[in-house]
């Protein structure tokens, strides 16, 4: 069972969207889908090698309450920075969310 003192952080989830212009002009942004009280599990900054060199991830991992739709093509809003979604994990059975995300340079 999720505990409501847990969720002590807020995080908004927003979903890219396309909007066509009359002109014909795709333009896309990132609308809201849901504002959301959170557990924050873990915050980590890790250096690994990458292709051409050292490279610095951040990611978190965020325990929400149960909500459907939500995608790894998402996105999650927290404390000023943005994370891509990497991975959704479903807790018992439909209680909750586990959302492992990385940040998304500035």
């Amino acid at each position: 069972m999720m505990k409501a003192g847990k969720l002590d952080r807020q995080i908004t989830i927003t979903r890219e969207t396309e909007t066509v212009a009359a002109s014909g002009a795709v333009s896309k942004a990132w609308a809201t889908v849901a504002t959301v009280r959170a557990e924050l599990v873990q915050r980590s900054a890790d250096e690994y090698l990458a292709g051409f060199g050292e490279a610095d991830t951040r990611g978190a991992v965020f325990r929400i309450r149960y909500l459907a739709g939500i995608t790894t093509a998402d996105r999650v809003t927290f404390d000023g920075a943005t994370y891509d979604i990497d991975e959704i994990a479903e807790l018992g059975r439909r209680r909750g969310l586990e959302l492992r995300c990385s940040q998304v340079a500035a």
